[in-house]
Protein backbone atom coordinates (compact mmCIF):
# COMPACT_ATOMS: atom_id res chain seq x y z
CA UNK A 1 0.00 0.00 0.00
CA UNK A 2 2.09 3.28 -0.88
CA UNK A 3 1.88 6.27 1.47
CA UNK A 4 -0.94 8.21 -0.10
CA UNK A 5 -3.54 4.98 -0.09
CA UNK A 6 -2.18 4.21 3.77
CA UNK A 7 -2.80 7.67 4.73
CA UNK A 8 -6.50 8.17 3.10
CA UNK A 9 -6.71 4.59 4.42
CA UNK A 10 -6.20 5.84 8.54
CA UNK A 11 -8.07 8.94 7.70
CA UNK A 12 -11.07 7.45 6.77
CA UNK A 13 -10.95 4.68 9.97
CA UNK A 14 -10.72 8.36 12.25
CA UNK A 15 -13.15 9.94 10.37
CA UNK A 16 -15.92 7.09 11.36
CA UNK A 17 -14.45 6.39 14.60
CA UNK A 18 -14.91 10.32 15.87
CA UNK A 19 -18.23 10.41 13.85
CA UNK A 20 -19.65 7.34 15.54
CA UNK A 21 -17.61 6.78 18.94
CA UNK A 22 -18.35 9.10 21.83
CA UNK A 23 -18.61 7.36 24.97
CA UNK A 24 -15.98 8.19 28.03
CA UNK A 25 -12.92 6.86 27.09
CA UNK A 26 -12.96 6.79 22.96
CA UNK A 27 -10.20 9.79 22.77
CA UNK A 28 -7.89 7.68 25.10
CA UNK A 29 -8.36 4.55 22.99
CA UNK A 30 -8.10 6.12 19.99
CA UNK A 31 -4.77 8.04 21.05
CA UNK A 32 -3.67 4.71 22.15
CA UNK A 33 -4.41 2.69 18.53
CA UNK A 34 -1.93 5.74 17.08
CA UNK A 35 0.86 4.48 19.82
CA UNK A 36 0.59 1.03 18.06
CA UNK A 37 0.77 -1.01 14.97
CA UNK A 38 -2.75 -0.82 14.48
CA UNK A 39 -2.54 1.78 10.87
CA UNK A 40 0.03 -0.36 9.61
CA UNK A 41 -0.09 -3.90 10.61
CA UNK A 42 -1.85 -6.36 8.11
CA UNK A 43 -4.96 -7.99 9.18
CA UNK A 44 -3.48 -11.37 8.96
CA UNK A 45 -0.20 -13.18 7.86
CA UNK A 46 -1.02 -14.45 4.93
CA UNK A 47 -4.38 -14.56 3.60
CA UNK A 48 -6.73 -11.53 3.66
CA UNK A 49 -4.76 -8.15 3.38
CA UNK A 50 -1.63 -9.56 4.06
CA UNK A 51 -0.27 -5.76 3.18
CA UNK A 52 0.62 -3.00 5.13
CA UNK A 53 -2.73 -1.34 6.60
CA UNK A 54 -4.60 -4.31 6.04
CA UNK A 55 -5.57 -3.98 9.70
CA UNK A 56 -7.29 -0.68 9.56
CA UNK A 57 -8.57 -1.40 5.81
CA UNK A 58 -10.14 -4.76 6.96
CA UNK A 59 -11.80 -3.22 10.42
CA UNK A 60 -13.31 -0.30 7.98
CA UNK A 61 -14.87 -3.07 5.60
CA UNK A 62 -16.24 -4.84 8.66
CA UNK A 63 -17.61 -1.13 9.89
CA UNK A 64 -19.75 -0.31 6.93
CA UNK A 65 -20.61 -4.31 6.03
CA UNK A 66 -21.80 -4.60 9.53
CA UNK A 67 -23.99 -1.08 9.08
CA UNK A 68 -25.39 -2.45 6.38
CA UNK A 69 -26.44 -5.54 7.66
CA UNK A 70 -27.61 -4.18 11.05
CA UNK A 71 -29.84 -1.95 9.02
CA UNK A 72 -31.48 -4.73 6.80
CA UNK A 73 -31.87 -6.95 9.91
CA UNK A 74 -32.64 -5.03 13.04
CA UNK A 75 -34.12 -1.48 12.24
CA UNK A 76 -35.41 -3.26 8.78
CA UNK A 77 -34.56 -0.48 6.66
CA UNK A 78 -35.27 2.28 9.15
CA UNK A 79 -32.05 4.70 10.02
CA UNK A 80 -30.24 3.36 12.98
CA UNK A 81 -30.23 5.78 16.20
CA UNK A 82 -27.19 7.55 17.41
CA UNK A 83 -26.72 4.72 20.10
CA UNK A 84 -27.32 1.56 17.37
CA UNK A 85 -24.80 3.33 15.12
CA UNK A 86 -21.89 3.47 17.80
CA UNK A 87 -22.38 -0.12 18.54
CA UNK A 88 -22.04 -1.00 15.05
CA UNK A 89 -18.57 1.40 15.15
CA UNK A 90 -16.93 0.08 18.38
CA UNK A 91 -17.66 -3.86 16.88
CA UNK A 92 -16.66 -3.35 13.30
CA UNK A 93 -13.50 -1.03 13.64
CA UNK A 94 -12.37 -2.49 16.88
CA UNK A 95 -13.17 -6.11 16.80
CA UNK A 96 -9.66 -7.44 15.97
CA UNK A 97 -7.79 -4.52 17.89
CA UNK A 98 -6.03 -8.16 19.17
CA UNK A 99 -4.04 -8.21 16.37
CA UNK A 100 -2.10 -5.00 17.05
CA UNK A 101 1.75 -5.08 18.30
CA UNK A 102 0.96 -9.02 16.68
CA UNK A 103 2.65 -8.93 13.24
CA UNK A 104 6.44 -9.00 13.10
CA UNK A 105 8.15 -9.10 9.24
CA UNK A 106 11.26 -11.85 9.00
CA UNK A 107 13.19 -13.04 6.17
CA UNK A 108 12.28 -16.25 4.93
CA UNK A 109 14.71 -17.95 1.88
CA UNK A 110 12.48 -18.38 -1.66
CA UNK A 111 13.02 -19.39 -5.39
CA UNK A 112 12.33 -16.66 -7.68
CA UNK A 113 10.75 -17.11 -11.16
CA UNK A 114 14.49 -17.59 -12.65
CA UNK A 115 14.83 -20.28 -9.72
CA UNK A 116 17.26 -18.40 -8.15
CA UNK A 117 17.13 -18.55 -4.21
CA UNK A 118 16.12 -15.02 -2.49
CA UNK A 119 15.16 -13.65 0.56
CA UNK A 120 11.59 -12.54 1.09
CA UNK A 121 9.68 -10.56 3.67
CA UNK A 122 6.97 -12.60 5.60
CA UNK A 123 4.36 -12.09 8.16
CA UNK A 124 5.13 -13.93 11.62
CA UNK A 125 2.77 -13.71 14.74
CA UNK A 126 4.26 -12.74 18.05
CA UNK A 127 1.69 -12.52 20.22
CA UNK A 128 2.73 -10.82 23.36
CA UNK A 129 -0.82 -11.00 25.36
CA UNK A 130 -1.68 -14.69 24.54
CA UNK A 131 -5.68 -14.56 25.67
CA UNK A 132 -7.23 -15.60 22.69
CA UNK A 133 -9.05 -13.33 19.69
CA UNK A 134 -11.88 -12.14 20.55
CA UNK A 135 -11.94 -12.00 24.13
CA UNK A 136 -8.59 -10.10 23.53
CA UNK A 137 -10.38 -7.21 21.68
CA UNK A 138 -12.90 -6.91 24.35
CA UNK A 139 -10.33 -7.08 27.03
CA UNK A 140 -8.34 -4.33 25.69
CA UNK A 141 -11.51 -2.11 24.60
CA UNK A 142 -12.51 -2.52 27.92
CA UNK A 143 -9.39 -0.46 29.57
CA UNK A 144 -10.44 2.46 27.59
CA UNK A 145 -14.23 2.27 27.37
CA UNK A 146 -17.63 0.25 29.16
CA UNK A 147 -18.57 -2.13 26.41
CA UNK A 148 -21.92 -3.16 26.67
CA UNK A 149 -23.18 -7.04 26.99
CA UNK A 150 -24.12 -7.36 23.55
CA UNK A 151 -20.77 -5.53 22.28
CA UNK A 152 -18.83 -7.77 24.43
CA UNK A 153 -20.72 -10.56 22.76
CA UNK A 154 -20.43 -9.78 19.41
CA UNK A 155 -16.84 -9.13 19.97
CA UNK A 156 -15.78 -11.70 21.27
CA UNK A 157 -17.11 -14.29 18.64
CA UNK A 158 -16.91 -12.46 15.55
CA UNK A 159 -14.94 -15.48 14.47
CA UNK A 160 -18.11 -17.49 14.69
CA UNK A 161 -18.32 -20.75 14.18
CA UNK A 162 -14.25 -21.01 13.48
CA UNK A 163 -13.63 -20.05 16.91
CA UNK A 164 -11.09 -22.17 18.37
CA UNK A 165 -13.73 -22.69 21.27
CA UNK A 166 -16.21 -24.43 19.08
CA UNK A 167 -13.53 -26.20 17.21
CA UNK A 168 -12.97 -27.55 20.59
CA UNK A 169 -16.03 -28.89 21.09
CA UNK A 170 -17.73 -25.94 22.69
CA UNK A 171 -21.13 -24.61 21.84
CA UNK A 172 -21.53 -21.07 22.98
CA UNK A 173 -20.94 -19.26 20.28
CA UNK A 174 -24.02 -20.76 19.45
CA UNK A 175 -25.57 -19.31 22.50
CA UNK A 176 -24.46 -16.15 22.00
CA UNK A 177 -25.86 -15.69 18.45
CA UNK A 178 -29.24 -16.82 19.82
CA UNK A 179 -29.53 -14.52 22.47
CA UNK A 180 -27.34 -11.76 20.64
CA UNK A 181 -28.31 -11.37 17.09
CA UNK A 182 -24.82 -8.43 16.82
CA UNK A 183 -22.92 -11.31 17.73
CA UNK A 184 -24.22 -12.91 14.31
CA UNK A 185 -24.27 -10.38 12.65
CA UNK A 186 -21.11 -9.22 13.24
CA UNK A 187 -19.77 -13.07 12.34
CA UNK A 188 -21.27 -12.53 8.77
CA UNK A 189 -19.77 -8.68 8.24
CA UNK A 190 -16.56 -10.02 8.72
CA UNK A 191 -16.69 -13.48 6.37
CA UNK A 192 -18.18 -10.93 3.83
CA UNK A 193 -15.25 -8.51 4.02
CA UNK A 194 -12.79 -10.91 3.91
CA UNK A 195 -14.02 -13.14 1.42
CA UNK A 196 -15.92 -10.54 -0.74
CA UNK A 197 -14.46 -7.38 -0.21
CA UNK A 198 -10.59 -8.46 0.26
CA UNK A 199 -10.50 -11.95 -1.77
CA UNK A 200 -7.33 -12.44 -2.74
Amino acid sequence: MDTTSFNSVREEFESYYRENISRPGADKLLAWLVTTDFFTAPASTRYHLAVEGGLCRHSINVFLRLRALYQAEITHGAPLTREQLETVAICGLLHDVCKTNTYKIELRNRKNDQGVWEQVPFYTVDDRIPYGHGEKSVYIISGFLKLSREEAMAIRWHMGFTDNDFRAGSHTVGQAMEQFPLALLCHIADLESTYLDEAR
